[in-house]
């Protein structure tokens, strides 16, 4: 692209990080991440992410992301909220008590540290 440099790749990932958080849930990672688009619209992007092995021992990180944008916010907590109502109520359900945040806070943009997925270990 023409008249595009690294600097101004900086600078906008810089300004999109608002929030981020990740929770590990048992051999899956999901993280939560706040972008803002260039007109300073929020938006969520979930991602899922799964450590796979190869045929040869090495592994790789498979991920898939979900881009949720500010107008559908509410139609897709009620549907969500409904679907997870659904399975509690009708199927036996306990939510594993030992699920940790790996991120809990806030960050800013100068805080923000790269979690790389290799960095997750199960």
């Amino acid at each position: 692209m023409e008249g595009f440099d690294k600097k101004e790749e900086i600078e906008k990932n810089e300004r999109e990080e608002i929030f981020s958080k990740a929770v590990r849930a048992g051999k899956r990672t999901y993280f939560f991440d706040v972008k803002a688009t260039r007109k300073e619209d929020y938006y969520l992007t979930i991602t899922e992410s799964k450590k796979r092995y190869d045929q040869d021992g090495r592994y790789h990180f498979e991920k898939h992301k979900v881009f949720l944008y500010k107008e559908d916010f509410d139609k897709f907590a009620d549907g969500l909220q409904e679907t997870i109502d659904f399975i509690k109520k009708n199927q036996h359900f306990e939510a594993p008590q030992t699920d940790k945040v790996l991120q809990e806070e806030p960050i800013s943009s100068k805080e923000y540290t790269s979690v790389e997925f290799e960095d997750l270990h199960e």
